[in-house]
């Protein structure tokens, strides 16, 4: 009885320690990180970045309690290049996210339709975060590729690249996605004729059996009939959608399409809320948020609460309803009281799009006092970015840093940050930028910094050690069209080679530090050290260059519109849904 009793106290005791063991365990102390990314948006277009006319106090907020970069840096101008390069820390050309034709739109993936992708031996910061136990997610934009031989094996999905939750579009924002006014009534046809061919089936089936086994007598010829008319039926339809909005402009959650087509204006408000329901499910433990705005990519799907707000037509109301979406997350972290243990970054993808015109209507973004943009992998308005770092406690607030920093530094940042170790089986391009955003260092690690246009090497960026000057030769420059005009308008995106580029030679020099606009090109006559740099730059590219692997260009080999690989929620080709049936709007 002794025995026994004792064994019931001894059990109490140690329930009693380990619940004491459990109120004082040591909370996981490592960092959150929301990393938010808008796409197109013009490093102009900020208010903490000089602009006076676009609101955008929450983004302003996240400037003053944290660290500017005005010397962000993205690895390319447009953005499948660019992203691969932020989510691998490497330059596309050495992952093959690189095409070498002449016209600019196979420069990204055009449609759901190819088989490219990022390569899945790349290695993401996703990846390693995840391996570091860290709960991982993207909401929103991909643009990296989603199938390789089948319409729904899902090969480049995000789930297999270190992300374990994923919703949002798997493609990008085009012209067709928003507004679609006949949306409602082709989606009444839809469910319609497939009533219509489930009725066509069923009356095949019964009028084959019926004839085999003589139930009836009907001539085959009016059987066959049916079953052509039914595929001519499917045929008509599918033919009548071959506009990107059927297949492209679909939103996935997971590996499942819960919108085909999606409802642009209202998928701003359900990302939100995906991304809110991810950091309450996570609050307790480190995650890693990517949050891919697709705001301010044409066609700028725009709510009524923000239509009309701006004193900048469409393109400003979707600015400043994007910088509401940005308040709404930091509200998020607020919520839990995760803000001081949290890393925020925002950056843009790249420049803002000189080009894109609605009548006299510019719809692109602004850039400032930087030449170029979207399009544009040499001149500063298509790859300098806004750059926002905010860590409370850790990272001084209001600091700004002019030093040459690249979109391309978050993969070893994050790397380090959580004590793992970058791969060595490959060049990693971006450098660990906490030393100089804590102060501890004045400098960037980057020396050079080459921008590339495609698999052409464009322009070259020279920050000599411990000095504030920063030279950039140019190689090659675009043709602008009309003449005397900012951009190529005439053709929507620069090229990156062929017979509407100029190879210089020599090549064009300027001092960004001096002349940031890119204004004043420098001769020998006017700058003493005009040889000096040209051929210390050159030698920097030579051995850059033998450090290039030949790799399958993703964008040249596999860009190729393929219908066999068009993802489809229905039967094919009745591809529509919509699984977001509840209210989908945030309250203003």
């Amino acid at each position: 009885m002794m025995e026994h009793w004792s064994s019931l106290i001894i059990l109490s005791l140690v329930g009693v320690l380990l619940q004491v063991c459990e109120l004082t365990s040591v909370p996981d102390s490592r960092p959150n990180v929301l990393l938010i990314m808008a796409d197109d948006l013009g490093i102009g277009d900020l208010g903490c970045f000089g602009n006076v006319t676009l609101r955008t106090p929450n983004i302003d907020r996240l400037c003053k309690e944290g660290v500017k970069l005005t010397q962000h840096i993205s690895a390319e101008a447009l953005c499948t290049p660019s992203r691969s390069a932020f989510l691998t820390g490497r330059y596309p050309v050495r992952t093959g996210m690189v095409s070498r034709e002449v016209y600019r739109r196979h420069y990204v993936f055009n449609s759901l339709g190819v088989k490219g992708g990022l390569p899945l031996n790349e290695t993401t910061f996703a990846a390693t975060l995840k391996k570091q136990g860290y709960s991982t997610a993207l909401i929103g934009k991909w643009h990296q590729g989603l199938n390789c031989k089948y319409r729904n094996d899902y090969c480049h999905h995000p789930n297999h690249y270190g992300f374990d939750y994923f919703y949002g579009m798997p493609h990008t924002l085009t012209g067709s996605c928003w507004p679609d006014p006949s949306l409602p009534t082709e989606l009444a046809i839809e469910s319609k004729l497939w009533f219509c061919m489930e009725l066509i089936i069923i009356a095949v089936l019964t009028l084959t059996v019926g004839k085999l086994i003589r139930l009836f007598s009907i001539p085959w010829w009016i059987i066959i009939g049916i079953i052509l008319f039914g595929f001519y039926m499917a045929f008509s339809w599918f033919s009548s959608l071959q506009i990107s909005i059927y297949w492209d402009c679909i939103l996935m959650r997971q590996q499942e399409i819960t919108e085909q087509p999606m409802k642009a204006e209202r998928s701003g408000s359900i990302m939100l809320k995906e991304a809110v329901s991810f950091i309450e499910r996570n609050k307790d433990r480190p995650f890693l948020l990517f949050y891919s705005f697709l705001h301010v990519h044409i066609p700028l799907p725009t709510t009524n609460e923000f239509f009309g707000r701006s004193k900048h037509s469409l393109y400003g109301d979707n600015v400043e309803e994007m910088d509401f979406f940005v308040g709404k997350l930091l509200d998020a972290l607020d919520a839990k009281d995760l803000k001081n243990n949290t890393i925020v970054y925002f950056a843009s993808d790249h420049g803002g799009h000189l080009e894109i015109m609605k009548g006299n209507i510019h719809l692109g973004g602004f850039n400032g006092i930087y030449r170029g943009g979207k399009g544009m992998a040499g001149w500063e308005g298509g790859i300098r970015v806004p750059g926002i770092v905010r860590w409370p406690g850790i990272l001084p607030a209001g600091k700004v840093i002019e030093e040459p920093t690249s979109l391309m530094d978050i993969f070893p940042t994050l790397t380090a940050l959580v004590g793992a170790t970058l791969p060595q089986d490959r060049v990693i391009d971006g450098r660990d930028l906490m030393p100089l955003l804590k102060g501890e260092v004045e400098h960037s690690e980057h020396e050079f910094m080459y921008h590339y246009c495609g698999v052409f090497l464009h322009a070259v960026r020279w920050h000599p050690r411990n000095s504030s000057t920063v030279w950039k030769v140019h190689y090659m420059t675009p043709v602008f069209n009309p003449e005397g005009a900012i951009g190529c308008f005439d053709i929507l995106y620069c090229p990156c080679t062929g017979e509407n580029v100029i190879h210089h030679d020599p090549p064009l020099l300027f001092e960004l530090s001096r002349d940031p606009s890119e204004s004043n090109p420098l001769s020998p006559a006017d700058e003493p050290q005009y040889n000096s740099v040209i051929r210390i730059v050159a030698n920097a590219v030579e051995q850059h260059q033998k450090t290039i692997k030949i790799v399958p260009e993703q964008l040249t080999l596999y860009n190729d519109n393929i219908v066999g690989l068009r993802p489809c929620c229905g039967v094919f080709p009745f591809c529509f849904c919509d699984k977001e049936t509840e209210n989908s709007t945030i309250k203003l």
